[in-house]
């Protein structure tokens, strides 16, 4: 498959995220664990009857490694939501981009260019219009905000180390390692927090199996496949969008209704993403 094709397929997978967590109404953490779970219990009969776990023991260790760090991703954000607005969560949660651009400038000597940081700051711009300004300005440094600052770390550290290791793993293999990773995280983590993981109405036991194949499964298994060939900094400019989706599917299928300020921003978003992906000589 095409890897920016893979892209947008996974991005509008991911986007089904928020829809899931709505209509099942119950903790987001349990979500988060069922929502691994489910995909991981479908990869693994393709992964055995494929032969897909051999890995070397250093690879394995990556893979597991990212899985908590993507579980570590979803648990602070879910704790930052309880404490500041969903608004304001979810723009700093989504600051990833600019971490994987300090990143790979300082730690990782990669160049980002200057069509990146342009087009990152267009695109937060339009994320800042999309969310509310006055949700800006009401912004106090509390634990939610560094939780959600945290978020956005932990989101830029799993797309740089799934760049790094898929560049000699399948995806299969990777997918099915990182998740065993994360979905144990996640239940040591509702474990801890006490939450009812168990009896669940059919309703929700729908949304999480909806949550486990669309959003995970299909949703990471083509992102992490485009990372083998695209730059990690595109990619994390590009899953920005996927608030944009997130949006439009409200207004679809929850019947949540656009603001104009939601419009724009969504516009301002997808274009800075796409001046990411000009060539320096159209921009010149």
């Amino acid at each position: 498959m095409n890897p920016k094709l893979s892209l947008a397929i996974g991005v509008l997978c991911i986007s089904f995220s928020p829809i899931f967590v709505k209509l099942a109404g119950v903790s987001p953490l349990g979500g988060a664990f069922y929502r691994v779970l489910v995909a991981w219990l479908c990869l693994v009969p393709y992964c055995i009857i494929k032969n897909k776990l051999r890995v070397s023991k250093k690879q394995m260790i990556i893979a597991l490694v990212a899985g908590i760090v993507f579980a570590s991703d979803v648990a602070v954000w879910n704790l930052s939501l309880l404490k500041i607005s969903a608004t304001v969560s979810t723009l700093l949660a989504n600051l990833a981009p600019v971490w994987v651009g300090l990143i790979g400038y300082f730690l990782l000597k990669m160049r980002s260019g200057r069509l990146f940081w342009i087009g990152t700051l267009v695109a937060i711009v339009g994320m800042v219009v999309l969310v509310g300004y006055r949700h800006i300005l009401h912004l106090e440094l509390n634990t939610g905000i560094l939780l959600a600052i945290l978020a956005s770390l932990f989101y830029a550290i799993y797309i740089l180390i799934t760049k790094k290791i898929m560049a000699g793993i399948d995806v299969f293999t990777f997918m099915f390692y990182s998740m065993i990773g994360a979905w144990v995280f996640m239940l040591m983590i509702n474990i801890f927090k006490g939450n009812d993981i168990i009896h669940l109405s059919t309703n929700v036991w729908l949304c999480f199996i909806g949550m486990g194949i669309i959003c995970q499964l299909t949703g990471w298994l083509t992102i992490n496949y485009s990372l083998r060939y695209l730059e990690p900094t595109k990619v994390s400019i590009v899953l920005l969008s996927q608030t944009v989706f997130a949006a439009l599917m409200a207004a679809a299928f929850l019947g949540e209704r656009l603001a104009m300020n939601e419009i724009i921003g969504s516009v301002i978003v997808l274009a800075g993403i796409a001046i990411t992906f000009l060539k320096p000589k159209a921009f010149n």
